[in-house]
């Protein structure tokens, strides 16, 4: 008897496979009709919903959505000409195909029948569902229904449907569309709609692995200063911040409040209006050189010379980073319990070994997912670069960048400056795997990982 239940369970259960298996001829139908079993078994607001939306499917396909996939192994084939018109006399532009453009709407075309094809199969189901209540004698459910329970028992459903689809729109397509053109020679040379752009296969890839080609050059240096840049800017600013914080928390110290707003007014000034006053704080004729001038003493190239400029961006860094690390830090302190101290006091533990035992044990088990996300957020550090020293100075040895520019500053003056987007494709995926790479090792070997259940 367990047996046959546990069959007619799985039977009455609602998938495609029982559907498509024990569905009746109605149901069945539903797989070309959409919506047709909802009809006839009398959900007619829902069937029409189905149908409308299989309609509108095919509609945008037929309409212009097949015509961009059919192009989309070559993404174009007439390009743009001249030709005298017959009337007048005088040339006009005739155009061609747009590489860009049968790249997108495939792209989109191919988004709606994917989406398309899900309320389909939910229309299957749905159909087997009405099936179902009529086997077991139950009204299937009409629209009043269907929306309360939107709001009730599928309520998850309903909340996260539209932040899934915002996601997807705006996130995952525009993704997808990135990777492939880095499968493309989209570049100044290949600019649509007066030129085409085609396929090249992992012809970016391995220019920019071509250690003796100048791409491949400039590649890894900038990737061996972005590294070392997300280093220091991140654990300096995590020490200095961690200092300061134990100094203002220090017994004794007076005026603790004050030594914290003093930090939280310089976070509160944007970070890109102090960046932008240091550049001109720092520039050739900025105040300071003018300063060392009237005084006998040669002006510092702070943004001209490449070494100096590294050193003056990560200095100009902790100005920005350290109130961010020191307020964090501050609230992890004030929560270490006060037993631990006093126990390791009466230990004859001195405060050296107190820091090291108790203090940067908590700090770093509390703190190592926040220097992760710092870390990765330095290596797409855009603006600490960008508006202090705008990647320079130049220099010739690199392919449009320079001495201080960062893989993401690099591959925004690909795209917005020169327009090689099929180089920045491949930047920004290269980025994007060096960074979750680091991510998810450093994470997984953290006592953050290890022992989340420690200091609960």
């Amino acid at each position: 008897m367990a047996a046959e239940q546990k069959k007619c369970g799985d039977k009455h259960e609602i998938t495609i496979m029982n559907a498509l298996v024990h569905g009746c001829w109605r149901t069945k139908a539903t797989i070309l009709i959409s919506g047709f079993g909802n009809l006839v078994y009398g959900q007619i607001a829902k069937g029409l919903v189905f149908l409308a939306y299989q309609a509108l499917t095919w509609f945008i396909f037929l309409s212009f959505g097949w015509q961009y996939i059919k192009d989309f192994a070559t993404l174009g084939t007439q390009v743009m000409r001249s030709e005298i018109d017959p009337v007048f006399q005088i040339s006009v532009n005739v155009p061609g195909d747009n590489s860009l453009q049968i790249l997108l709407y495939s792209i989109f075309a191919v988004a709606v029948l994917a989406f398309g094809l899900i309320i389909h199969m939910t229309a299957i189901k749905s159909s087997y569902a009405a099936q179902v209540d009529i086997e077991r004698g139950r009204h299937p459910t009409n629209i009043a229904q269907d929306i309360r329970n939107l709001f009730d028992k599928n309520m998850h459903a309903t909340m996260l449907s539209t932040p899934a689809i915002g996601v997807i729109a705006f996130t995952v397509l525009p993704i997808v569309f990135m990777v492939l053109l880095a499968f493309t020679n989209f570049d100044r040379y290949h600019q649509p709609p007066g030129n085409l752009f085609t396929w090249v296969g992992m012809e970016n890839f391995s220019n920019v692995f071509n250690m003796k080609g100048v791409m491949g050059n400039t590649f890894m240096r900038i990737l061996g200063w972005t590294l070392i840049w997300a280093v220091f800017a991140t654990f300096l600013n995590y020490v200095f911040g961690m200092v300061v914080s134990l100094m203002i928390n220090k017994a004794g110290i007076r005026f603790k409040s004050l030594w914290r707003t003093c930090f939280v007014i310089a976070i509160a000034v944007p970070a890109f209006v102090t960046l932008l006053f240091m550049r001109q704080l720092l520039g050739d004729m900025g105040p300071i050189n003018t300063i060392l001038q009237n005084l006998g003493i040669a002006p510092v190239p702070f943004l001209r010379d490449p070494l100096i400029a590294r050193i003056t961006v990560i200095i100009v860094n902790l100005w920005i980073g350290i109130p961010y690390t020191m307020l964090i830090t501050s609230g992890i302190l004030m929560n270490i319990p006060a037993d631990l101290y006093e126990a390791a006091r009466i230990d004859g533990a001195a405060p050296v070994r107190q820091f090291r035992s108790i203090t940067l044990p908590y700090m770093l088990i509390v703190t190592a997912p926040y220097l992760i996300t710092q870390f990765i957020g330095n290596i797409n550090n855009f603006n600490a670069i960008y508006f202090l020293t705008a990647g320079g100075p130049s220099s010739t040895d690199y392919y449009n960048s320079g001495k201080t520019d960062l893989l993401v500053t690099w591959l925004y003056k690909l795209t917005v400056t020169h327009g090689d987007f099929n180089l920045a494709s491949v930047i920004g995926i290269l980025t994007f795997i060096v960074s979750a790479f680091i991510a998810l090792i450093t994470f997984n070997i953290t006592a953050s990982s290890k022992k989340e259940e420690t200091f609960r």
